[in-house]
């Protein structure tokens, strides 16, 4: 059977769907974030909101179930990054699908008028599978481990990736 992947920016309004799988996350991969889901399961509308002021959220569906998500905050970040991409996470029921592939793809499309030309991101240092994943997509160790300051005693690695288009 045929599978459609889409990837899409949400905007504000859309903040219970950017709630819900960004709970499903935590629940999923607490051990991934510096978020936890006791904290933002207590978040209200308005703070949902404030988050969108401060980041871009995309989501990756098959055939209209969501399975993936991300962000990408315009900064500028050590190594030349003009943005920084973060909690990135998939639906253990669509890993392998391509679905991060396409997020990386809708920014890549994009980088040249957002200014998302060359993406960082920090990953913890133990958590080899998301490492080995990021460098499929392009992405590159940078520097040494950084301590957590949302996590106290855990430590992250910077990565680096040039968009396809730069």
């Amino acid at each position: 059977m045929p599978q459609t992947i889409t990837c899409v920016q949400l905007h504000s309004h859309e903040w219970a769907r950017l709630r819900d799988i960004r709970l499903r996350a935590l629940l999923d991969s607490p051990h991934a974030f510096g978020g936890t889901y006791e904290n933002e399961s207590n978040f209200d509308q308005s703070q949902w909101h404030i988050e969108f002021a401060k980041q871009t959220f995309l989501v990756a569906s098959i055939d209209g179930m969501d399975g993936a998500m991300m962000y990408v905050e315009n900064l500028e970040g050590d190594f030349g990054a003009t943005c920084w991409i973060g909690g990135c996470w998939s639906d253990p029921d669509f890993r392998g699908m391509g679905l991060m592939k396409s997020m990386f793809a809708y920014v890549d499309k994009h980088a040249p008028t957002r200014d998302w030309l060359v993406q960082g991101l920090g990953v913890w240092t133990d958590n080899n599978a998301a490492i080995a994943a990021y460098e499929k997509l392009g992405f590159v160790v940078m520097g040494g481990p950084q301590p957590s300051t949302r996590q106290p005693g855990k430590f992250y690695q910077r990565m680096i990736r040039k968009t396809v288009s730069a």
